[in-house]
């Protein structure tokens, strides 16, 4: 009789469960993308869920992997459905989708060259093909990272490797340091400050206008106000776009402020960034190749598996100063700047091959793939608004500028909080149906329903459904 180890690694049975695994996956994207009987969210309470898998744990040991598969398809969000209209994650393209397979069974880790040759040349060949469609030169390099908060933060580290008047790895704070971002920032950003040890004073908000974008005409009235304040101002983050409204800073005035004051100018793409694959709409990140450091997301708007994200340093050496540790055991110089020893520049030391997921479509496909699939969901933003402009009783929290849409069903005479709470009914009734999936966002205390359009093959008629959806919910409310 085989011993268990010798099963888990039979050829043989991993060729079989891998067929399979990949019909199971076609039959389920055939499915949802022609909404047979599939809804876009199969919601269960917590509580249902968590007993749902001990159950299964106990009856089931031992049992057919393609079943627990099957399961896990049927119990989770479906984000390939075109009524999926909820965060901000791509569906993402099969064959990305195989390359996760290939990393997870290679297992490479990736922290030291000799661990991930392969991978971690894919990975500096993706970062500069990223770079050169920022409008960076030659000198950009940079890394991936395990989504954008850990990018933000390691560019933060960064900058305040490079700007802060003291040593602060060496030494710890001597000063005061801050930064600047814009009110509708991720919260990332305000994380990173906390545990970079600045503090809450660390983060300074500039007032956004009533497009949702950084009122960049206040910036030197803040930079003045924290320097009075004792506090040395070291960066400012531009975001592109914000997360609640889609919103893009203008990046070149910030760009020239922080020419103007010496500061470290980052750009926060995680979301809008993807458009510099887009002819048509790379406009919105005018500035963006003056920044020092940028990130983009590759999992919300380029159709790759989650989560892995591009961190682009303008001067590619800059890349280097964030950790600078002894580690005997993984290289011998600690100093040396390579740039095949991902571990000196990232968190991460057991490393994804999260490139090959990138590059498998650059290399399939090429970067028509991703330019296309801008052109349909950031289209699919405006048809969204034009509809919502045209219902009676719809509006529109600010006039998208992406393929993120903020708008309420507002009842004749009905405003504050009984609005608010009407809207939350509204998207919680649309939860629990299932058919489609939407969020909601608050703008300045008033509750708005938001959409993020990722998948191309939702259409007008889904969303004149889901418009509709909404009226009949909102109709037997007010009954």
């Amino acid at each position: 009789m085989q011993s268990l180890i010798h099963q888990a690694y039979d050829p043989e049975a991993f060729r079989q469960f891998g067929y399979e695994l990949v019909g199971l996956l076609a039959e389920h994207l055939k499915a949802v993308q022609q909404k047979q009987g599939e809804p876009a969210i199969p919601l269960a309470s917590p509580e249902e869920e968590f007993a749902f898998w001990q159950e299964d744990y106990r009856n089931n040991q031992g049992g057919s992997p393609t079943e627990l598969f099957s399961a896990v398809l049927a119990r989770s969000v479906r984000v390939q459905h075109p009524q999926y209209m909820g965060h901000q994650i791509s569906p993402a393209a099969p064959v990305a989708a195989l390359a996760s397979l290939v990393d997870g069974l290679l297992n490479n880790g990736m922290g030291v060259y000799e661990m991930g040759a392969a991978g971690t040349s894919i990975e500096r060949l993706v970062v500069k093909i990223v770079a050169q469609k920022m409008g960076f030169g030659e000198a950009a390099d940079g890394v991936l990272t395990s989504g954008g908060t850990l990018a933000n933060l390691t560019a933060l580290l960064a900058a305040r490797s490079v700007k802060a008047p003291s040593p602060v790895w060496q030494e710890g704070h001597r000063e005061d340091l801050a930064l600047m971002v814009s009110e509708e920032a991720h919260y990332c950003v305000d994380r990173a400050v906390r545990i970079m040890g600045w503090g809450e004073g660390g983060i300074l908000k500039v007032p956004a206008d009533d497009k949702y974008r950084m009122r960049v005409e206040l910036l030197e009235e803040c930079l003045n106000k924290a320097q009075k304040a004792g506090k040395t101002v070291i960066a400012v983050v531009g975001s592109a776009c914000s997360t609640s409204t889609g919103s893009f800073d203008d990046l070149e005035a910030i760009a020239d402020f922080c020419e103007k004051h010496g500061l470290w100018f980052h750009v926060d793409g995680a979301h809008g960034g993807a458009l510099s694959f887009s002819e048509q709409h790379r406009g919105l990140l005018a500035g963006i190749e003056r920044a020092d450091s940028a990130v983009m997301d590759f999992h919300k708007m380029l159709l790759t598996p989650a989560v892995a994200t591009a961190l682009i340093f303008r001067n590619g050496q800059h890349s280097f100063r964030t950790f600078s540790q002894k580690a005997q055991y993984l290289w011998e110089r600690e100093t040396d700047e390579e740039w095949h020893n991902l571990a000196k520049r990232t968190f991460e030391c057991t490393k994804l091959m999260m490139g090959l997921k990138a590059y498998s479509l650059l290399r399939t496909y090429g970067p028509g793939l991703w330019e296309q699939y801008l052109e349909q969901v950031m289209n699919l933003g405006q048809h969204f608004a034009a509809l919502i402009r045209e219902a009676e009783r719809f509006e529109l929290a600010v006039e998208p500028q992406c393929n993120i849409v903020c708008f309420r069903y507002r009842p004749d005479g009905m405003q504050g909080e009984a609005l608010n709470k009407f809207n939350e009914s509204i998207r919680q009734a649309l939860l629990e149906e299932g058919r489609f999936y939407i969020v909601k966002t608050s703008l300045r205390g008033n509750t708005y329903l938001r959409v993020t359009l990722s998948n191309p093959f939702t259409t007008e008629m889904d969303i004149r459904e889901l418009l509709g959806a909404i009226e009949a919910i909102a109709e037997a409310y007010r009954e």
